[in-house]
């Protein structure tokens, strides 16, 4: 029989298949390609897909650090996740993305380390309440954001903080927020939380209204939601707010938070991205 073909281009994105313990193969979309490579957001996806589909996985995604080592090219790719050590409640993974060069010789193009938790109920508070707002209904859709694929993928509601309406060289700052889903929506996930959580566009346009080259070196997603909340978030919007903290000698961070629509936050995360003049 004919496996069918998932009903979402995401599923398909992150559709594995294994071959032996801990190793999967898949190959790259066109719907979630960028400029020069897949989205890495996506990549990102599908290294943590790795994991979650493993048999020996304990509990949900608790953090998520994707390496971006080298080039991922169109075509096939190995993923390979290894879980290096499991203790009560979490489990360490070592995860890698490698494919065939062009004498054929298998190079890894993009690492990551996985944590996984068996949460408990616990005290609980938060320290970042959800900013307060206009409603995704308020906010105008965005079409043609960049001419790459990925971008069509998403839903988004921008609310401040959008691309410079001009490349001029002035300043402003880095801050920006949105409410942002997939398209078509989609029923939210871990590798689906992953793949939003690099949605924002470069913060050094922002900042500097100048479209200098860029390129993320490597991005830590935090899950504070489980399952359950997941679950309970569905296919709503999320509320993504992203700034920068400093830009210094060819590179810059990049803070950002999700919240969904009750104002439950969802992951804060981090990245470290190459810029050039």
């Amino acid at each position: 029989m004919t496996p069918s073909t998932p009903s979402h281009p995401l599923d398909d994105a992150l559709l594995l298949q294994p071959v032996a313990p801990g190793v999967f193969t898949g190959r790259t979309t066109e719907p979630y390609w960028n400029m020069v490579g897949p989205y890495g957001g996506v990549t990102a996806a599908t290294l943590l897909a790795g994991v979650l589909q493993h048999p020996d996985r304990l509990g949900d995604p608790l953090s998520l650090t994707v390496n971006y080592a080298g080039a991922v090219t169109e075509g096939a790719f190995t993923v390979r996740a290894t879980a290096v050590r499991t203790n009560r409640s979490t489990q360490h993974w070592w995860v890698t993305l490698s494919q065939n060069d062009a004498d054929g010789v298998e190079q890894v193009a993009t690492t990551a380390t996985v944590i996984t938790a068996v949460r408990r109920s616990t005290w609980s508070s938060t320290e970042s309440p959800m900013p307060r707002v206009p409603a995704p209904a308020d906010c105008t859709t965005i079409d043609g954001l960049f001419p790459v694929q990925w971008v069509r993928r998403y839903e988004m509601r921008p609310i401040t903080g959008p691309l410079p309406a001009q490349w001029d060289g002035s300043e402003h700052d880095s801050l920006t927020q949105l409410w942002v889903r997939d398209a078509p929506a989609r029923a939210l996930d871990f590798a689906a939380l992953a793949g939003i959580s690099d949605v924002f566009f470069p913060r050094i346009w922002r900042r500097r209204a100048t479209r200098v080259p860029i390129g993320t070196i490597s991005m830590t997603v935090y899950f504070h939601a489980g399952a359950e909340l997941l679950a309970h978030t569905g296919s709503g919007y999320l509320l993504a707010q992203a700034r920068a903290q400093e830009f210094r000698n060819g590179f810059f961070d990049q803070s950002a938070q999700l919240w969904n629509e009750a104002g439950e936050m969802l992951v804060t995360t981090q990245q470290i991205v190459y810029y050039k003049e």
